[in-house]
């Protein structure tokens, strides 16, 4: 069976059919991410028409590109994109799109799932809300959320989700149905419920979580962190998270289109994983970040936020946690990861293939949405930050 045999007919072959039991599964999720608003219920993030921002292009030769893969041996761009099950490759060099490639029917205007990049999206608005007095990093989570008093996040602080360094028990085993992460993604509705047992939504889900270990002890990649991130940002702010965050930054950044998140059928959102975006605003949500959260003159992402997330992250906790292979110097810091190299990288990253990627040495922001057929895959992962980082290299001056 091809990708374009699937969901066609009326109606499709059982065989062909995208479902909750296996959009997350190859090759269903070709279809299934490209497509999540068929699947389940949605929030649209709207755009403002009329403050669209244009993106110039300027193309440049990107494919010819030579690295050495994580294995020693020689790559080019072209051969990363071509390897990495890609949907979608933009790159901007100095705010100008130096390529662009779409692939697997997506199109320039239709949003595909994010996965965790989502988080970043999530960090940038807690920023914001920071800035405003609204939220302190530092109180107690249980201050502004009490019904979660009797779990794992009872004595935990907000610095401590964003950062991802709460002691908790949660196994992030994506193959595993029956780990925390698993049980997760059947409380949203990614899966179907398969017993009563099984929290009945987003928030219940989170109330039931147990601790393990002390808190800021270490950097360990919890999503239901952010699904706690979220609520903070709905109670707070008084505005779901589609509204929070097409108002405070989807609108002033001059996003193209319209995006959206899914939600768990009480209305939560998926803060975690569930934003849908098209591949340029993607694209855009990165530039704005390069610029130092700014776009035209005007302040959206607070500046003392990013320089904090890029300044202010803990490298003796992440040498703890289960990524030190990848950047040895790196952080983790409110909802971003940070690589502690020379050209100051950071990026959103999400399983199955999906990135945004920003150095500011370069002056260059990249994005790739994917359909990889393993969640994690550690080779793919590793070659691509190997081809991302000689994109900055080749575009420094």
């Amino acid at each position: 069976m091809t990708d374009g045999q699937l969901m066609r007919g009326f109606p499709p072959k059982p065989g062909e059919q995208v479902t909750l039991e296996n959009f997350e599964n190859f090759p269903y999720l070709r279809w299934g991410f490209l497509n999540m608003r068929r699947l389940l219920p949605t929030a649209n993030v709207s755009r403002e028409p009329s403050n669209a921002c244009a993106l110039e292009h300027a193309p440049r030769d990107l494919d010819s590109i030579r690295f050495e893969s994580s294995d020693g041996s020689a790559m080019t761009v072209a051969q990363l994109v071509e390897d990495g099950y890609t949907d979608g490759f933009i790159v901007l060099i100095d705010g100008r799109i130096a390529i662009e490639q779409y692939f697997n029917d997506l199109r320039p205007d239709q949003p595909h799932l994010l996965q965790s990049v989502t988080k970043s999206f999530a960090g940038s608005l807690a920023g914001i809300l920071v800035e405003r007095g609204v939220l302190d990093p530092d109180a107690p989570v249980v201050d502004i959320i009490p019904e979660i008093a009797g779990s794992a996040y009872g004595d935990a602080t907000l610095r401590h989700v964003l950062d991802m360094t709460v002691g908790i028990e949660f196994r992030e085993d994506y193959e595993d149905p029956t780990s925390e992460v698993g049980i997760l993604t059947a409380a949203i509705g990614w899966l179907p419920r398969v017993d009563f047992e099984t929290p009945d939504g987003l928030r219940h889900f989170l109330s039931t979580l147990k601790p393990a270990g002390d808190h800021g002890a270490k950097f360990h990649y919890v999503s239901a962190n952010t699904e706690l991130l979220g609520w903070v940002l709905e109670r707070v702010s008084g505005l779901s998270f589609a509204e929070l965050l097409g108002r405070e930054i989807w609108q002033p950044m001059g996003a193209e289109c319209d995006a959206y998140i899914t939600l768990d059928r009480l209305g939560a959102p998926v803060a975690c994983g569930g934003l849908c975006v098209t591949l340029r605003d993607l694209a855009r949500f990165g530039q704005l970040h390069l610029q130092g959260g700014a776009v035209d003159g005007r302040q959206i992402v607070p500046h003392s936020w990013i320089e904090d997330t890029l300044t202010r992250g803990d490298n003796e906790a992440w040498r703890r946690g289960e990524f030190v292979k990848q950047w040895p110097k790196g952080s983790y810091r409110n909802q971003w990861w940070i690589s502690g190299d020379d050209h100051g990288v950071y990026a959103g990253f999400g399983i199955h293939g999906q990135v945004v990627y920003v150095d500011p040495a370069a002056g260059v922001v990249i994005a790739k949405q994917s359909t990889h057929p393993l969640a994690w895959d550690e080779k793919r992962f590793s070659d691509l930050l190997c081809g991302f980082r000689a994109i900055g290299r080749e575009f420094t001056s």
